[in-house]
């Protein structure tokens, strides 16, 4: 007892314990005795979970941390059970987040930018700053606990990632799924690219909403400066007061001069809203748009990439967007065209989710893929669930979930789901930055050399010099191709140019469960051989995250590789909700109220911080958090110190027992599994707190656990008693929760009465 301190000192014991894991190789499935084999014709059953990889941009906050308890728990209760068990780690280069970071930190410290260093020099900057960032990732995720698998650790920007990211792309581009144009995106112009719909905030904002006089009709909008070129007017088709007007054309003294205007009756148009009359601005909104390519209305873009107003606003032109606004009320003004001004208007701001500048739509040549194209469903399997061979990506996706193939807890967000999917656009791919994968695209621009090749080839057919050349021949495809091309296919030049785009982080996150099992080493599961990962693991069982991401991620993988394997990607999601402060409010620099769990894990220990973040909490619901609640958790776990601390007392290699505890009562005379030979073990004291087991006993510690709980509730019957057996019976719900598991079978086995009387005393 000398040696086995009063109090327990999480600084003394965690690391300790965490490198013997780690040390053990009980992580790693592939090194656990009989994992995966198969014993009298019965096989353990797997149970596979990949992390949500935390972005190498920073420090382990508190959502992660609740992530990694969670996870934890279910991976750990799986391996007790004797389940093939592997909980593969792993990391998100977080492309635009990460590149702003090292751009920042670039100017801060060198006073450059990105354009000073050229591509090559700056992406070395950025793998500089991604190993440190992930270095320190690792250690913050080992002190946490979490017993991931680290000898199968991946990264959404390594090369087997990059050979499943350039395997997708091209399967989608020789499916005609993924294709280039022209189309209205989504463009941020601090970071001079494009975001998806889903990376766009939204912020309420007090503006002024203008009614303008267009000709006969006062139309109504708190962007005028886009307004330049405004040559439509649209009414809906039933709005008798536009019904002679359908179809005309007249001239309309406007904002630098006089346009013609035409009246088009569509739907869209709202009788309710207004005058019931609208002018449409193609080039920068996504409705408009869509308008002008069902009538073929010309497309003339106002602001450009920079934020700033282009040569269609004429004298305006180069303004920035607040400067150019202002103008232009002035002038409309002057002329008597400004009917009244809202003052009071409030709308929802469209921001960038990274920098929370606002976002211009505007139309932009863009690599996109189509969700609604119809194409062959991979497996029989998924074909059954979807109801037919062909299917669209957004068909499929939204077919796994509403089957019942993928369980959402909690279902009421099966609901928020459908209307994220039912609503998807074509999903724009490509971004205008350095860091991440680039598009895996070339092109030939050797027009020349192409025009030679073809002469050549025409004079060794005997053809001569008069047949024309025609412009169709001369233009080169663009190479798609997982490897990269040595040269040109059409005419043999070797000096070919790659895309200088990259690719949207979700499209490489979106492959991340069988990308990081193998694939497309592995192709399914059908054809994936022995005990390959893919064939052994995926589907996986579980994606535990916060019900935050459901669209930017979840959504995404389920796109994704019900197109790539014909499968789903796990068979249930489990959504957690955010951390909160005590008073509800969401955690954050500014309001002073954030708690980082690396700071409380060195304070209370991070037994006290895993048990804070799980004990209490329900799925897709917010947990308010207090360093009051985490000091409460430390000090019970200071409680099962001193359980333990009292058998270590009772004497080496003596049975654990109650003072009331019979064999007969401990061990029920039934049936064991075959997994599961009778439990032994002793206290060690050579390393206090921890259990010995005899060698070759599997899954004693879950067997155990469940016997002792039961015989806990049944010895005690004081009210008080209760309350203390609901407090175990909630630890057993959490079965390795604690990060010190080995005083755990302890506190089943040792309820001495003198404490049960001592509470009844109490009470």
């Amino acid at each position: 007892m000398s040696d086995f301190p009063s109090s327990y000192d999480p600084k003394l014991v965690e690391d300790s314990i965490y490198n013997m894991w780690e040390e053990s190789g009980l992580f790693n499935p592939d090194t656990v005795k009989g994992s995966g084999d198969r014993v009298q014709g019965i096989g353990p059953t797997s149970f596979s979970v990949v992390l949500p990889p935390p972005n190498v941009t920073g420090t382990l906050h508190l959502g992660h941390a609740t992530m990694l308890a969670i996870e934890d728990i279910m991976v750990r209760y799986h391996r007790m059970k004797g389940d093939d068990t592997v909980w593969v780690p792993g990391t998100d280069h977080a492309a635009i987040a990460t590149q702003n970071v090292v751009e920042k930190k670039l100017w801060k410290e060198e006073k450059k930018t990105r354009h000073d260093l050229g591509r090559e020099k700056f992406l070395k900057k950025v793998d500089e700053f991604v190993k440190a960032s992930k270095d320190t990732i690792h250690r913050q995720m080992r002190k946490m606990g979490a017993s991931l698998d680290w000898s199968r650790e991946a990264y959404t920007l390594d090369a087997p990632r990059e050979r499943a990211v350039r395997t997708a792309f091209k399967m989608m581009y020789d499916d005609e799924l993924i294709y280039r144009g022209h189309r209205i995106v989504n463009w941020c112009t601090r970071c001079q690219s494009t975001l998806a719909d889903d990376e766009v905030s939204y912020k309420e904002e007090k503006t002024k909403f203008y009614y303008l006089k267009y000709g006969p009709v006062v139309i109504g909008t708190a962007r005028p400066e886009t307004k330049f070129l405004d040559k439509v007017i649209i009414v809906h088709p039933k709005d008798k007061r536009y019904e002679s007007m359908v179809g005309t054309s007249f001239d309309v003294e406007w904002i630098d001069g006089t346009v013609k205007a035409t009246v088009v009756a569509d739907e869209s148009a709202e009788m309710e809203m207004g005058s019931g009359a609208m002018t449409i601005t193609p080039a920068h909104s996504f409705t408009d748009f869509a308008l002008a390519q069902k009538y073929g209305f010309e497309i003339h873009q106002i602001i450009n990439e920079k934020g700033v107003l282009t040569d269609a606003a004429g004298d305006m032109a180069g303004m920035p967007v607040a400067q150019a606004r202002e103008k232009v009320i002035e002038r409309l003004q002057a002329k008597g065209l400004v009917d009244h001004i809202d003052e009071n208007y409030v709308h929802n701001l469209s921001v960038c989710y990274r920098c929370d500048t606002p976002v211009e739509p505007l139309v932009s040549q863009q690599w996109f893929i189509n969700v609604n194209k119809n194409v062959e469903v991979r497996s029989r399997k998924l074909e059954k669930i979807v109801g037919k061979k062909q299917a669209s990506l957004k068909e499929m996706a939204a077919a796994v979930v509403r089957n019942g193939a993928i369980k959402i807890i909690p279902k009421r967000f099966d609901k928020t789901y459908f209307h994220w999917m039912d609503n998807l656009r074509d999903w724009c791919i490509s971004r205008q930055i350095w860091f991440g994968h680039r598009i895996p695209v070339w092109y030939c621009h050797a027009k020349e050399a192409r025009i030679q090749n073809l002469e050549s080839r025409r004079k060794q057919k005997g053809l001569n010099s008069k047949f024309k050349i025609l412009d169709s021949e001369i233009g080169c495809k663009p190479i798609v191709s997982i490897d990269t091309p040595d040269g040109c296919p059409s005419c043999g030049n070797s000096q070919l140019e790659q895309d200088p785009d990259t690719l949207d982080t979700w499209f490489s996150s979106g492959l991340w469960t069988f990308s990081t099992l193998g694939w497309p080493q592995s192709v399914n599961r059908e054809q994936a051989t022995g005990n390959s990962d893919l064939k052994r693991f995926h589907p996986t069982s579980v994606l535990e995250t916060g019900y935050d991401i459901l669209f930017f991620w979840v959504a995404r993988m389920i796109l994704m590789t019900t197109y790539v394997l014909g499968e789903v990607p796990f068979e249930t999601v489990y959504l957690h909700g955010l951390v909160r402060d005590e008073q509800g409010r969401k955690m954050s620099k500014s309001l002073g109220n954030a708690i980082d769990p690396l700071i409380v894990s060195e304070k209370y220990g991070t037994d006290a911080v895993r048990l804070a973040l799980v004990v209490g909490t329900t799925p897709g619901n917010d947990l308010k958090l207090s360093e009051k609640k985490i000091e409460g958790y430390r000090n019970f776990v200071n409680k099962l110190w001193n359980v333990a601390r009292y058998v270590s007392s009772q004497g080496p290699g003596s049975r654990v027992q109650g003072s009331d505890i019979d064999d007969s009562t401990l061990y029920p005379r039934r049936p064991l599994d075959p997994l599961s030979p009778p439990e032994r073990y002793s206290i060690s004291h050579e390393r206090p707190g921890r259990i010995s087991v005899e060698p070759g006993r599997r899954n004693l510690k879950g067997i155990y656990l469940g016997r002792s709980r039961r015989l806990v509730r049944r010895r005690l019957k004081a009210p008080s008693a209760k309350r203390k057996a609901k407090r175990i019976d909630n630890a057993y719900l959490i079965p390795n929760t604690l990060y010190h598991t080995q005083t755990v079978a302890s506190v089943y086995a040792v309820c001495d009465r003198g404490d049960l009387q001592q509470d009844k005393r109490d009470k």
